[in-house]
């Protein structure tokens, strides 16, 4: 890609994700969405391949639907209230925010279109997808008035935990495993946002930190299966373990980062007496905690004294990222900081 269009898009990006986060008028919200979803086609398109362009069109065509969506809610609410504040919307236009919204981010049961764009795109692309495009929807579901549809936002919650963990059992496209295992940690966000939106923020920022290194590291080791993640260990026991941790973390058990948020959502879902949802919530999780150990035991497998045939090394991209080294640590070990997220 030339380096001015690379420009004028990644600017294009940045400055659709700055103007919703920055704007509590909805027009100019859906216009920011509207720069954020033109800027990023061209970049799931830029590959020479059927595959990119369909994933594309996909994304395309969903996103627009969703805009549609939002903006006729928008109206509606204007029409009715007349204020375009994104803080004054009522129940109607409410109720017709949040799908669109879900719509937009991957959530079930409008989670349709995630799997097949993030297997057709790059890494790199999958990484942009499933962190930076989530800012700007989560944001504009963070300013609403939500405990006005507590029930929509749990129920949403509940099934994208489930669908995520479910869809990705039988996944052995590792970009389509990350999908899934988007909509699970999509589904605990909605969920906490609905009761304790600081704790859905606190979620989500800890998703992405643990997502963009192993992302990343996927990228430098060029595994998409897991066929080819068996062979990491060949040439990198360090990344290998790297991204075990990680996927360990993204599961969620003690004492890694993972287990922060998700211990915090149940704590808050049974002070507010919602002590059956949070144990649904808990049991649907292992679900997903069933395809990360496989993968982890496919990562760890291979190890000494255990020999792999194939050692692989024409995978191996010798650049590391400077980003990937600074916030792996932050994304396995800040248990640590639980104590004063609690105070």
């Amino acid at each position: 890609m030339p380096p001015l269009a690379l420009s004028m898009i990644t600017l294009g990006i940045i400055m659709g994700t700055l103007m919703v986060t920055s704007s509590n008028h909805l027009l100019t919200a859906w216009l920011g969405l509207e720069l954020n979803m033109i800027s990023i086609v061209p970049v799931i398109a830029k590959q020479k391949h059927l595959r990119s362009t369909e994933a594309a069109t996909k994304y395309f065509l969903t996103q627009a639907a969703a805009s549609a969506l939002m903006l006729f809610s928008s109206t509606l609410n204007a029409w009715q209230t007349g204020s375009w504040d994104i803080t004054q919307l009522n129940e109607t236009s409410s109720s017709l925010m949040i799908p669109a919204l879900a719509m937009k981010m991957g959530a079930a049961p409008a989670h349709f279109w995630l799997p097949e764009v993030l297997q057709g795109s790059t890494i790199t692309t999958t990484l942009l997808i499933t962190t930076w495009q989530k800012i700007a929807p989560i944001t504009l579901l963070y300013m609403m008035p939500n405990h006005t549809q507590s029930n929509i936002m749990l129920l949403m919650g509940t099934l994208s935990i489930l669908i995520g963990g479910w869809g990705g059992i039988n996944q052995t496209q590792l970009r389509k495993m990350m999908a899934y295992s988007s909509i699970a940690h999509l589904g605990w966000t909605i969920t906490a946002m609905s009761i304790s939106p600081n704790i859905a923020l606190l979620n989500i920022v800890i998703y992405m930190t643990m997502s963009t290194p192993f992302f990343l590291m996927l990228e430098s080791t060029s595994s998409k299966t897991l066929q080819t993640v068996t062979t990491c260990w060949s040439h990198s026991p360090t990344t290998t373990t790297t991204l075990t941790l990680l996927l360990l973390s993204m599961a969620g058990l003690p004492p890694l980062t993972g287990f922060t948020p998700k211990l915090l959502i149940l704590d808050s879902l049974v002070t507010h007496k919602l002590t059956s949802m949070a144990t649904m919530m808990a049991l649907l999780s292992l679900l997903s905690l069933t395809f990360y150990l496989r993968t982890t035991f496919l990562l760890t497998s291979t190890a000494p004294p255990t020999t792999n045939q194939s050692m692989m090394l024409w995978r191996l991209k010798p650049h590391h990222s400077q980003a990937m080294a600074t916030l792996t640590p932050i994304a396995l070990f800040n248990i640590t900081m639980l104590p004063a997220m609690l105070m």
